[in-house]
Order: structure tokens, then sequence, then C-alpha cells
């Protein structure tokens, strides 16, 4: 059902802003009527094009957690045999987001038009991308949608809890760097540029960390507002250059070869493959079905092309646990754990035991990696002050030497 918003008159004259459900623009203007209200303006809020949805697409944006609570709603609605429409419209009613709400009701329009489930939400990218779309796609085609929405769920669900896990284990070492930038700033654009006039006034040989600090202070004091546009330049071509197939593998590439980031990475990775996998065998979805789901939820390009030649293997009857160990990203328990569930017969139980160890080795890996960045910023703010404070007093000291 479309959404209108309008604008109109109460009957004490107080204007009111709104938005009706309705079949079409002559029944929302029956029922705002209904309701005694003096229409003024009223639109048929779109998702897709026209001048409403820019406005309302630029002021809105869907959160992690919307688009989790809806998935999940959905999943459970599917699961209770409800038809797609109804349960589209019932979700509508359900949702706050109000550009959800919209695209929810495109998204219904579409498919009772004839339309797929998939193909509708691959009209909102903004909303629902590849992964999303594709996972929809694989469930409407295997007949196991619940599941595949289920799964969907807790996986927006699981990024959200990692993404808010880095994000306050982040906000102390963050508050300290953004302060300790400042305060050096401050230094190096006030306090340096006045002891530098004192110091060439003195005509005197000046140390080598003086020297530096001086040129420090000279470039930000004539060129700081060079530094904010190199950051968005850099940041906007590392995105454009991620945004290509090329950019996005050799920098997954490089991720999975860091120090700490790496390990981390394979980690997330590994144990969302063998908890979605386990998953989707648990509720009785086909292999192959499988593995082109899970490996449409895996982020790592390198990854994802393991995942693909295990599934061409398993395709060919052959296991699926040589392509994993050939590609190197897979570690050995976790190869020698699916063997044991390919030949025991008891995969899914393997893989739910490996997702769980490698989930808890993620959070701990988190927490050790956040409590090590509050000691590494103390460290670089402290050598950072202690080159400040010695490009001060080196030369104070030559001076009172000559004195």
């Amino acid at each position: 059902m479309p959404i209108f918003s309008y604008k109109g008159l109460d009957r004490s004259g107080k204007e009111i802003k709104n938005s009706i459900n309705a079949e079409s623009i002559i029944q929302a203007k029956s029922k705002v009527k209904n309701q005694g209200i003096m229409l003024i303006d009223i639109k048929e809020k779109k998702a897709k094009s026209g001048t409403e949805s820019s406005s309302l697409s630029m002021g809105s944006k869907v959160k992690i957690s919307d688009l989790a609570l809806m998935t999940r709603q959905l999943a459970t609605l599917v699961k209770a045999k409800i038809q797609i429409v109804e349960a589209l419209s019932a979700l509508q009613d359900q949702i706050d987001n109000d550009y959800l709400k919209v695209v929810i009701s495109e998204v219904k329009q579409d498919v009772n038009e004839g339309s797929s489930l998939a193909k509708a939400m691959s009209k909102h990218s903004k909303v629902f991308d590849n992964v999303y779309v594709n996972m929809v796609e694989a469930g409407e085609a295997s007949g196991t949608l619940e599941v595949v929405l289920l799964r969907l769920a807790d996986f927006t669900e699981a990024q959200l809890k990692l993404k808010n896990k880095i994000q306050s284990a982040m906000l102390y070492p963050i508050i300290m760097a953004v302060v300790g930038t400042l305060l050096i700033s401050v230094i190096f654009l006030f306090v340096i540029p006045k002891l530098a006039k004192i110091f060439t006034n003195m005509k005197m040989e000046l140390p080598l960390p003086t020297k530096i600090a001086m040129g420090i202070s000279d470039f930000m004091v004539s060129y700081w507002w060079s530094l904010p546009l190199f950051a968005l330049f850099f940041l906007w071509m590392f995105r454009k250059w991620v945004s290509t197939e090329k950019g996005k593998r050799k920098w997954d590439a490089i991720l999975l070869k860091l120090i700490i980031i790496g390990n981390l990475t394979r980690k997330i990775n590994v144990s969302r493959f063998c908890s979605t996998l386990a998953t989707l065998l648990n509720s009785g979805v086909p292999i192959l079905t499988s593995l082109k789901i899970v490996k449409n939820l895996i982020p790592n390009m390198l990854i994802k092309d393991a995942i693909e030649e295990a599934k061409d293997a398993v395709s060919e009857g052959a296991s699926m646990t040589g392509p994993l160990k050939e590609s190197g990203h897979f570690p050995n328990m976790v190869t020698h754990m699916v063997s044991l569930g390919e030949k025991s017969g008891e995969l899914e139980d393997m893989l739910k035991i490996v997702a769980e160890n490698y989930q808890e080795q993620v959070d701990s890996e988190i927490d050790g990696l956040t409590s090590l960045l509050e000691p590494l910023m103390i460290v670089f703010l402290g050598a950072t002050v202690f080159f400040v404070v010695i490009s001060v007093i080196m030369p104070m000291m030559q001076l009172n030497q000559l004195r």
C-alpha cells in the first residue's frame, strides 16, 4: 500500500504534517478529510525517483539495526506461512524508519505485480546490497526463504554487534588521539612560531631537532589547509580504487597479510563461513546452494574464491576440504574438522564447533587489540611531546652556555 505525506490544518487552524497509507491518492485524501483536516498539500512518498525521493533519501538512512529487525520480522512472518505480499504489508505497519517504510511499500507493490522479492529489493541498492539480494534470490530458488532471512538477520545483527564492540573499545583511544592532535597542533601553530622568532633573532646555530620542529611549524602555519584536503583526496582515491574488482582483490590480499589485522580478518571470515554453512545445512538447504549463499556472505574476495572452488569440487563429487586447504586461507584445524565431518556425516556439528571456537577467538583478539592501542597511543603522544620539549630546551641550553 503506497504511503502519502500530507500537510493540512486541523479544526483549530494548527498546521499538521503527517503520512498515511492508502491504495490511491483519492483514498488518501478521503481518509485525511475524514479526520477533520483541511488539506493543503499531499504527495506520494517515493524511494526510487522524483523530487520527493531525493529529499527523502538524503534526509533518512537505514541503520543496520533497522535492517536486522526488519529482516527478522519478515523471516518470522514467512516462516508462519503468510504470503509474501501480506507479510510485506504487515511489515510496513511495524517499521518506524520512514525511508525503510517507503522502500518496503514499493517492494510490496513490485511483488504484487509479479516480480520476485529479490528483483524488487535489487531496485533499492542503498538498503539491500548485493549480498542481501543474492541470498534472498538463492532462498527463493531453493524454497528456503525463511531460513535465509533468519540467517540474514543473524548476519546483520552480528555485524552490528561487532561494529558496536569495536566502536566502544575504540572510544578512549580516539578521544586521546583527537585531544593529542589538537594540543600538538596548537603547539606547532602558535607556540613554536613565537620561539622560532626569538631563536632566529639571536642568529645562533640551532640543533637538528629544533630545525625539524621549526620546519614542521612553518609548514603547518602556511599550508595547514592542505592537510584535510590531502586526507579527503586520499580517502576518495582509496574508495574509488577499492570499488574496482582489481583494487578490491588487491586490498583484500593486503588485509590478509597484515600482522595483526590479517589474522583477525581471516578468523572473522572463517567463523562466518562455518556458522552460516552449519545453519543452512541444519535447515535442509542443499550443500551446493548453501555454499553459494555462504560465498555471498563473505566480503573477502580471496576467501570467496576458495569457497567457489570448494563448491565446484562438491558439484563434481569430491570433498570441499582440498580446495579450502590449498587456498591457504583456512587454518589446518578448520579443514581437519570439515574433513572429519564429511567422513562421519556430522558436518553441521563440526562446523558449529569451529564457528563457536573462532567467534570466541575473534572476541578475545578484538579486546586484546583495543587494550594494546591505549598504551601505544600514550607512548606516541609522549614521544611527540618529548620531541617538542627537546627541540625547545636544547637551544636554550646552548644560550645559557654562551652566557
